[in-house]
């Protein structure tokens, strides 16, 4: 009986030694959103579920791994292959298995910025309810794809502002919720998410597909699915962290290799330098596994712009249409989006006119280049026009044009001035 108790004394205390170094050691965390729907927008849904099969090969367990896509592409009445998401041409499925946490409507800005802060309250009974429980030892790995602008990430029917994601990421590190942070972020422009926001103290470093200024790619059109697979910088981390040791590679390794392989935008880095010398195991993996490489044919990318993405599809479309009345469709398709580029563009030019009462300080605003640094003035400017000219979250068209925004902004024509053009400009939602 007594050796009974001295073995049971000896486990429980190896137990108790083995939780504490554990916590001691810290565990790793992820969270995936792909911030769109629709078919035209397949590919990020597609380099999501991807990014989900990676972290799970790399040894993550699926508890802390939160997944957030509005779920319309697998079984997708256009979906040839019903219930497969493939993410190059030819790839391997890679919706097989994805525990998706929140879907549909549950894809908003707020519960994404609840669920990286562990906002568990805020998430009671949406979705899976699951957050990223983490604490001053754990790592987190953030992936967003989706379209994006100006200090904007998009989702299927709200946006995400560079100051609220800041302030949860400041939040966060005052209440030491991380002991090491990295976000890989696709969208257009995405470096305005970051650019002289992220402080280079608190432990966060990020990557993002473009500068402030430019489109990311699409890329893989398929012509089966008729639509593209991926994203240029994504499947280009992707496609590494799948044949690479990511117990040896570091983070400035794979930073470098995606950097020179996105010949179509400039990746960029922001933060913390110093985290790039962590390995990338440390944020896409744990455990040590090491799986076998997965190493998928080049082909060409053919890559294009981001927002000309749904003008594409419908040449490749017409490309291989069948006959004349599905050539007709397709054509008066190509009018109605080019028709409604022009009243985007025309609807921003009225606005700035209206504005600035001065042909010389509108023809300037309407093409200058300014770096967003007035943010109380572009961010009810940008609300406004969302809710009153065009719906920027799914507008490729209006989500460009929130560049003249910043440059009203900048110009430093009043807000008051500037939310009356509005008003009086875009009379009902477009």
């Amino acid at each position: 009986m007594c050796v009974l108790c001295v073995m049971f004394a000896v486990t429980s205390q190896t137990a108790l030694k083995f939780d504490e170094e554990t916590a001691d050691a810290g565990v790793h965390w992820a969270i995936i959103v792909a911030g769109s729907n629709g078919w035209d927008n397949y590919r990020h849904q597609a380099d999501a579920c991807h990014a989900y099969q990676i972290l799970r090969k790399h040894g993550l367990p699926a508890e802390r791994i939160v997944t957030m896509m509005y779920d319309d592409i697998a079984h997708n009445s256009e979906n040839p292959t019903p219930g497969i998401i493939i993410n190059h041409p030819q790839g391997q499925d890679v919706y097989g298995g994805v525990v998706i946490d929140y879907k549909g409507e549950d894809v908003t800005p707020a519960n994404f910025l609840a669920a990286l802060s562990g906002d568990a309250a805020k998430l009671k009974g949406v979705g899976s309810g699951k957050v990223i429980n983490s604490g001053p030892n754990d790592h987190v790995f953030v992936n967003f794809v989706d379209h994006g602008a100006t200090g904007i990430l998009a989702f299927p029917s709200d946006e995400l502002s560079a100051r609220d994601l800041l302030k949860t990421l400041t939040t966060m590190s005052t209440q030491k919720k991380y002991k090491e942070m990295v976000l890989y972020i696709e969208a257009c422009e995405s470096g305005s998410m970051f650019e002289n926001l992220l402080p280079s103290n608190i432990s966060i470093w990020a990557s993002t597909a473009s500068n402030s200024e430019e489109s990311s790619y699409a890329c893989y059109y398929d012509n089966l699915r008729e639509t593209y697979l991926g994203d240029v910088y994504s499947v280009n981390w992707m496609e590494d962290s799948d044949k690479e040791n990511l117990n040896l590679e570091t983070v400035k390794q794979q930073f470098s290799i995606v950097q020179t392989e996105t010949n179509t935008s400039h990746v960029s880095q922001w933060g913390d330098q110093t985290l790039a010398s962590n390995h990338v195991g440390d944020f896409q993996g744990e455990g040590g596994l090491i799986p076998d490489p997965i190493i998928v044919p080049k082909v060409p990318f053919d890559a294009v712009p981001s927002e000309f993405v749904p003008l594409a599809i419908l040449q490749h479309r017409l490309m291989s249409a069948k006959d004349h009345a599905q050539e007709k469709i397709i054509r008066e398709k190509m009018v109605a989006l080019l028709e409604l580029g022009q009243r985007v563009d025309d609807t921003v030019k009225s606005i700035v006119e209206f504005a600035t009462r001065g042909t010389r300080q509108a023809n300037r605003i309407l093409s200058a280049k300014y770096r967003l640094t007035d943010w109380d003035c572009y961010e009810p400017v940008v609300e406004l026009f969302d809710e009153r000219c065009f719906d920027i979250s799914q507008v490729d068209q209006a989500r460009r044009r929130l560049k003249v925004l910043v440059n009203l902004c900048e110009e430093r024509v009043p807000v008051e001035t500037i939310m009356e053009a509005i008003a009086k400009v875009c009379t009902s939602h477009e």
